[in-house]
Parts: C-alpha cells; structure tokens; sequence
C-alpha cells in the first residue's frame, strides 16, 4: 500500500495551473468534436475504439507540454505508449490520456475525461482529470489537498462492505474477462453494488469526492496516473493486490490496482486477494 510523499518544489503550482490550462483546451477540442459530430472512429489492436479527436487531442497535449517544458519526458496513450523502459519512468515526465472513455465518448455518454499527471523521481506530484461535459475539474498536488472544481474534496466513510458501492472495469480483450468474473461474483455477494463508468480516470476521482467508495482493476499508467494523486490527496489509499515490481515506481504500476477509503481498503484488499486474476 502506497501513501502520496509531500515534496516542497515551488514550481509545481505552476506546473498544475499549466496542466489545468491544458486541459480546458483539450477539453474544448473534444467536447467540439463530439456537438459537431466531426470526428472519424477506428480501431488499434483489432479491438479498443480509438477516434481523430483522440489523436487530435493527443497532439494538442504534446505540443503545449512540449512547448512549456521542452526538458521533459511525454508518455501518452495514443502517441508514446511504450513504457517498457521502466527507467524512463523516474524522470521528469508527464502521463497523458487525451481521452479516458473512449467508448463512452464515442457513444454520446458525459463520462469522459482528460488526464494529466506530472512525475518525477517515479513519484505522481501533479494530477489534473478534466471532464468537459460535466464541467468537472479534478486536481491534486503533492502537499495540499484534493479539489474538485475549486473545492477540497475527501474520501468517504463508510466501513462497511455491505454498504459500499464500488467500481471496476473490464478489458477491451474479451477472452480475459471470463476470469474475471469470479471476483465481481464475490465482490457483489459482499458491497452494495458494483458501478462501471467506463473511465478509470472517473471512477477513481469518484472514490477520491466520496462518490465512490472503493475502486479496482488492472490499467495502464495513463489512465490512473493523475487521478490515483487525486484519490491520494483526498485521503483515500492505494495499493496493489499483488505487489509492484521492484523496477517500476508503484505510482504508475497499473496492474491489479486498488483504491479505497482507509476503513474498507484492508476489508476489500482480503475479499479481492481470495479470488486473483
């Protein structure tokens, strides 16, 4: 289980008021798109929905980060996914997700969102997740607080399972889910219900303005980078159901994740832990 480590560094006000700009922009860019209707639709991998606004977004990010941080590092989804070189995760670098739900976006559903996250040293110390249909903006820096649209934001309280909602998600590769579904059976025999957004960046700021109470799945680093800081910042843990190897920072491992508010994160780590995937 990882806790968010304070650092001091004055420039990162300026970075997350620059990532919050960015994200309005992109947010702008999208939300567009969609009331025009003027974004084309394919596919990478044969299976997950990919969209031009995507990579128009995507393109937009990068420029503008690039433009204002040109010594910096850029992992994004759609352009530089390949983080294989686990060392290229401590330095400076931001995490994008130009747009996390796709597939939601795609289908004319308001949970979408645009995820930024700054690191550093393999620690997340920035994280902006902006949704522009709902006008939502999710933030987070190291040392303060966790804010939606201006406003501190907590974790919730509940502490039981019996009463906790809960969310997941399952994988564009259809042949995993069937070992996936007997963690949901147990997991909805034991919580209040199960909710599936369609977007991890959501979901985990959920849990993060006590929406949520709990949120778990495997992911890769864009899609939870930002909002895991937010959740953080709220008062929420997070850890891995199977540990984090020792190469990859544990803030952008994404495999097996778990997010929760202090008093179910051990009650659902154990119900979780029975049933692996």
């Amino acid at each position: 289980m990882e806790t968010e480590h304070i650092s001091t560094h004055p420039e990162l006000k300026q970075y997350l008021s620059q990532a919050i700009t960015i994200a309005r922009q992109a947010g702008d860019l999208i939300r567009s798109a969609r009331e025009e209707q003027s974004f084309s639709q394919g596919y990478k991998a044969g299976h997950e929905l990919v969209t031009s606004a995507d990579l128009k977004s995507d393109q937009l990010i990068r420029a503008l980060l690039q433009l204002a941080f040109p010594e910096h590092a850029i992992l994004s989804e759609e352009s530089s996914p390949d983080h294989s070189d686990a060392s290229t995760l401590y330095q400076p670098i931001w995490i994008i997700d130009p747009i996390d739900g796709t597939v939601n976006y795609a289908h004319g559903l308001p949970q979408v969102a645009i995820s930024i996250a700054y690191a550093e040293r393999g620690e997340v110390k920035v994280g902006v997740v902006y949704n522009p249909f709902l006008d939502e903006l999710f933030t987070a820096v190291a040392g303060e607080p966790a804010q939606l649209n201006g406003k501190d934001i907590r974790a919730s309280e509940t502490a039981e399972l019996k009463n906790a909602l809960i969310a997941t998600g399952f994988p564009y590769d259809k042949s995993l889910i069937p070992t996936l579904l007997p963690r949901l059976h147990q997991v909805l025999n034991n919580c209040q219900d199960i909710r599936r957004m369609g977007s991890a960046a959501i979901d985990i700021c959920y849990v993060a303005a006590g929406r949520l109470d709990a949120y778990y799945e495997s992911v890769s680093p864009w899609d939870f980078a930002a909002a895991r800081l937010i959740a953080l910042r709220a008062g929420a843990l997070a850890g891995h159901l199977d540990g984090c190897p020792d190469h990859i920072p544990p803030a952008l491992y994404g495999h097996q994740i778990l997010i929760a508010n202090p008093a179910l994160y051990p009650l659902l780590q154990n119900l979780l832990k029975q049933n692996k995937t």
